[in-house]
């Protein structure tokens, strides 16, 4: 693996990132099942992190619900090619490097953990709020099956909060029994939500086709609110970067993993487009009740007589952010091994389990806030739908942060091991733009919550770089362990001259 070892030698005196030899005795990730993953299980990581089928019903109508005419499609139009442009800044550190942490490490390498570290919280944050998100969907959803065939006349709570308990003991299961387990059940899962989705929301153009088609495109945008609203489109599509942490345990990294980050972006927003359109179109002529609902789209069916196309789309809505949520959780614990592993975070965190080879200890803690969260916010009087929409929009808050140091540090990276691009520097400089932009212009409008979000989000950044600025004036030293990456060692040379 030279692109890797090319990394490893370049690392440069002023850059307080850790350094590892030409070639190592063993990985600084080892306990992790290296290089077995072969390229569907990486691709499933990324598509079930986005979650385009349960997305695809959810946050279109987020976007509709504050914007008028074209604003929905404009919205996720304009997020479709922030999130390409973001990719192509992500690719090329991903073709050389293979990593746990993500976009983390990669901006370690580039910037030292002076900048990684905030870069790691504000992927934490992302992680974390769309992995609550998931799974207060999934309990909302499933629990809406009963309103959905006519047994109760609206979501009880208490089961909501039995549904989430139960879903993530589920998913701590899975996680730990192994990433093989987890991938393939989520691709599985994901497969058959698309497929749901899709299916609906043609459906859903077909029976209103005699509608105006002329009011979804009409030029009436709101450009005080278009700010956040790219911000709530953009969160449908974070995630797709999810299959970096899994560099390490992908068979071919510097193959299956480019491949992912290119295609995802592309394939979730087609879903979307068609999603929103669709949407737009439905809710255009529904009635005052569908667009208050806790669920609008499965109460547009229902209002069309349709039950048992409902009942589908709450099992597809449901079962695709359980994929969603399990992916993200599975990113989310790989950041916290890094961090493990570089001893910034406790120990025990970079530990596997003996047998399936998993960070079970991160994974368990993990989920226990991840699952604590939708359950407080419910206890506390929250509705499920505002409740998911301000995870995704926090998440998104989260990712965007994360989107905007990677995209300046992958030409950081690339300089510093002799490869510097102009086209990277200048794409990367333009991404970060538009993403401070884009974060400025939502913090700036007070649609929903996004400003108290923000407020929230600046706030926990604020306290995290205060507080690395602090040690790595105080006590370097704690900080020489961070920009852990999978380096090559001794047995994988010997293992590719044996296969030759």
């Amino acid at each position: 693996m030279p692109t890797s070892s090319t990394a490893e030698s370049s690392s440069s005196a002023e850059s307080p990132s850790a350094t590892y030899p030409l070639v190592a005795d063993e990985s600084p990730v080892r306990g992790l099942t290296r290089r077995q993953l072969p390229f569907i299980p990486v691709f499933a990581q990324s598509v079930a992190a986005i979650a385009p089928a349960g997305t695809s019903a959810v946050t279109p109508l987020f976007v509709i619900a504050a914007m008028s005419g074209a604003g929905g499609v404009i919205s996720f139009a304009v997020a479709m090619v922030v999130v390409m442009m973001i990719s192509a800044c992500v690719r090329p550190m991903a073709q050389r490097l293979a990593v746990v942490g993500g976009l983390y490490s990669y901006v370690a390498q580039g910037f030292g953990p002076r900048v990684a570290l905030p870069t790691a919280w504000s992927a934490i944050v992302g992680y974390g709020s769309v992995s609550m998100a998931g799974l207060l969907a999934v309990g909302l959803y499933l629990n809406h099956i009963a309103v959905s065939i006519g047994v109760s006349t609206s979501v009880w709570l208490p089961i909501v909060c039995v549904i989430i308990v139960v879903a993530a003991l589920v998913m701590t299961v899975l996680m730990v029994r192994g990433i093989k387990v987890s991938a393939t059940a989520t691709l599985a899962i994901e497969v058959v939500a698309v497929v749901i989705l899709v299916g609906l929301m043609v459906w859903l153009g077909i029976t209103h086709h005699s509608a105006d088609w002329s009011k979804v495109f009409a030029p009436q945008v709101d450009v005080g609110s278009m700010g956040l609203m790219i911000v709530v489109a953009v969160s449908a599509f974070v995630g797709f970067e999810s299959a970096t942490t899994l560099s390490a345990e992908a068979r071919r990294p510097f193959r299956s993993v480019p491949r992912t980050l290119r295609w995802t972006p592309i394939a979730a927003g087609v879903i979307y487009l068609l999603a929103v359109t669709t949407q737009s179109l439905a809710m255009f002529d529904a009635p005052a009740g569908v667009r208050e609902s806790s669920t609008p789209l499965a109460a547009l069916f229902l209002s069309d007589g349709t039950r048992v196309t409902a009942v589908i789309l709450d099992i597809g809505i449901a079962t695709s952010f359980f994929a969603c949520a399990l992916a993200s959780v599975n990113a989310l614990v790989r950041v916290l091994f890094t961090l493990g592993r570089e001893r910034v975070a406790p120990r025990a965190f970079g530990t596997t389990h003996p047998r399936f080879h998993t960070p079970a200890f991160a994974t368990i803690c993990a989920m226990a806030v991840v699952t604590l969260g939708p359950l407080v916010f419910l206890w506390c009087g929250g509705d499920p739908q505002n409740g998911i929409r301000d995870f995704l929009t926090l998440s998104a808050l989260g990712y965007m942060g994360s989107y905007l140091t990677a995209c300046l540090a992958s030409p950081r990276l690339l300089a510093r091991i002799g490869e510097s691009s102009r086209r990277i520097l200048v794409l990367g400089v333009f991404t970060a733009t538009i993403l401070g932009v884009l974060l400025l212009t939502a913090f700036g409008t007070g649609v929903g919550h996004g400003r108290i979000l923000g407020v929230v989000y600046v706030a926990s950044m604020a306290v995290v770089t205060v507080f690395v600025l602090f040690v790595a004036r105080c006590r370097p030293h704690l900080l020489g362990g961070v920009g852990v990456f999978d380096a090559t060692t001794s047995a994988d040379i010997l293992t590719t001259a044996t296969l030759r």
